[in-house]
């Protein structure tokens, strides 16, 4: 991929997910202002999270990784024919289990939702909307996984668009669902169910056309004897620990969260997708459009292009990272006023949810980090490095959970917010032992120039700090929305004229930021 469009790649999807991600910030108001924090509300999201959950386990994680190195080595090696019958055997191999997974989990749905949220067990009421709730969201996975297998074809060939904006049908479809059709409900929370289960199969369908005219829209097939498959899945089942440490983090605060005061998980919902916005923008934007060209890189045994490639990709990541953490950890409060402060959700939900985005804003960098850091394994075809890391970044979650909740349970403090922290130390560890290992194998290494470069982020971002400190004490608590929100853009654009404006000032170029 050439240099310029490895760039205008990254453009078009980062401004598709920002699209998305405002649509999903519209949609995440409009659900905890009708439903509120808590409730029915925990119910939905614990019942969402685990579809979702194993999407990026399987599909957006483990399988991209794994299938998009082997799909470009055989787009340099072998004919269309030989992609096409690759492109078959893969999607029925992933059909078939998917959809054995899909009828397993929808027959014991009380047996899955008892796993995963074991507070809801002594909530007879609340337990089996959650189960039914499942039965209803689950589809979405096998729908979901096939859209992430078709948009990692697309991926692979320069395709980025239609991928990036699939996510907008499910935020769409959801809040239709919320404002238009939950009123039609006895329980109006099942209209989200159906929602989602629709927005899947929307999602794949979009995809369809953008296949046939790469002459990869091929009929599925069943032979898990194919060469490229038994390497897919030799790549992927090690993969799915590995690539997905952070939701299997996230997962475990659920579990942890069902145990705790009732609105814990929409709390932490809250708080996860807030920090989500700057991971969604750049964090996976930059992942999704560098692993087709660090694998082709590898094919080519071109490393100089590879380390390249890593090291444009950390400073759009460092960049973006280190001011995103600081000003969502500053604006919290402010954040969860004016964007969620309304209907059923409450003064207290707010500042309970801004206490734990608090916790998550210094591990958003660590996240955005393993984004990129992971995909340099996987185009090299090593998922046994992630794994082991992975395997350390979970267990040192549970260590962290167990020691944060313990001193916030010292110190009197809404429990939930050890959980947060926990998160974000488990995101660093595993940035932190990726970049050990890349350093340690000379894959790669922040060179001399990395140095000017911390020093002039550090200094915009001390100036943005100041300045958003500043202007906290004006912000109009009390008003209404419209002036909250207003009140929150401006402070967001005047922190970011200011790190902008600082950033130049110590002699950081805009040149500085291409490929290569």
């Amino acid at each position: 991929m050439a240099k310029s469009r490895l760039f205008r790649s990254t453009m078009v999807v980062s401004s598709m997910t920002m699209l998305s991600r405002i649509l999903g910030l519209v949609r995440d108001i409009v659900l905890l202002g009708v439903f509120g924090a808590g409730g029915l509300m925990d119910a939905f999201l614990v019942a969402f999270k685990i579809p979702n959950f194993l999407r990026r386990l399987f599909a957006e994680g483990a399988f991209s990784q794994a299938f998009v190195p082997v799909l470009s080595e055989y787009k340099e090696k072998y004919s269309l024919q030989q992609v096409q019958i690759l492109v078959s055997r893969t999607s029925g191999a992933l059909l078939l289990v998917l959809s054995m997974l899909t009828v397993v989990v929808i027959l014991i749905a009380p047996w899955v939702v008892t796993l995963f949220a074991p507070g809801f067990a002594d909530q007879p009421d609340k337990f089996a909307i959650t189960a039914e709730l499942l039965r209803l969201t689950f589809p979405y996975l096998l729908f979901i996984s096939m859209t992430a297998f078709a948009s990692g074809i697309l991926q692979s060939y320069g395709r980025f668009a239609a991928p990036a904006f699939a996510p907008v049908l499910l935020n769409l479809s959801m809040i239709g669902g919320a404002l238009v059709f939950a009123p039609m409900f006895d329980v109006p929370i099942m209209a989200l169910g159906y929602s989602v289960a629709i927005a899947g199969l929307l999602q794949l369908l979009i995809q369809l056309p953008q296949l046939s005219q790469q002459k990869l829209l091929v009929a599925p097939k069943i032979d898990f004897q194919h060469e490229g498959v038994r390497r897919i899945l030799k790549l992927m089942l090690p993969a799915i620990f590995g690539v997905s440490v952070t939701q299997i983090n996230l997962l475990l605060n659920t579990i942890f969260a069902s145990l705790m005061i009732g609105g814990s998980v929409s709390w932490l919902y809250a708080a996860e997708r807030m920090s989500e916005l700057p991971l969604g923008l750049i964090g996976v934007a930059i992942g999704t459009v560098i692993l087709p060209s660090l694998s082709k890189s590898e094919a080519r045994k071109d490393d100089v292009s590879f380390k390249k490639t890593i090291d444009w990709a950390a400073r759009l990541i460092i960049l973006v990272g280190v001011p995103a953490s600081a000003a969502l950890f500053i604006l919290s409060d402010v954040l969860m006023q004016a964007l969620f402060l309304r209907g059923e959700f409450t003064l207290r939900d707010a500042q309970m949810s801004s206490l734990a985005l608090k916790s998550m804003a210094g591990g958003i960098l660590g996240f955005m980090l393993i984004k990129i850091f992971a995909p340099a394994f996987f185009a090299r075809q090593d998922t046994r490095t992630p794994v082991r890391i992975g395997i350390v970044s979970v267990f040192a979650n549970m260590v962290f959970s167990v020691i944060f909740i313990g001193i916030f349970y010292f110190f009197d403090m809404p429990l939930h917010g050890g959980l947060a922290l926990a998160t974000t130390g488990a995101a660093f560890v595993n940035a932190g032992l990726l970049y050990y290992f890349l350093h340690q194998r000379d894959i790669f290494r922040f060179g001399s120039h990395w140095k000017k470069l911390f020093g002039q982020f550090g200094i915009s971002t001390a100036s943005m700090i100041a300045v958003l400190y500043v202007m906290l004490p004006y912000f109009p608590t009390n008003d209404a929305q419209w002036k909250r929100i207003v009140a929150l853009l401006i402070m967001c654009v005047v922190g970011a004229v200011v790190y902008g404006v600082v950033l130049l000032a110590t002699g950081f170029r805009p040149r500085q930021l291409k490929h290569g």
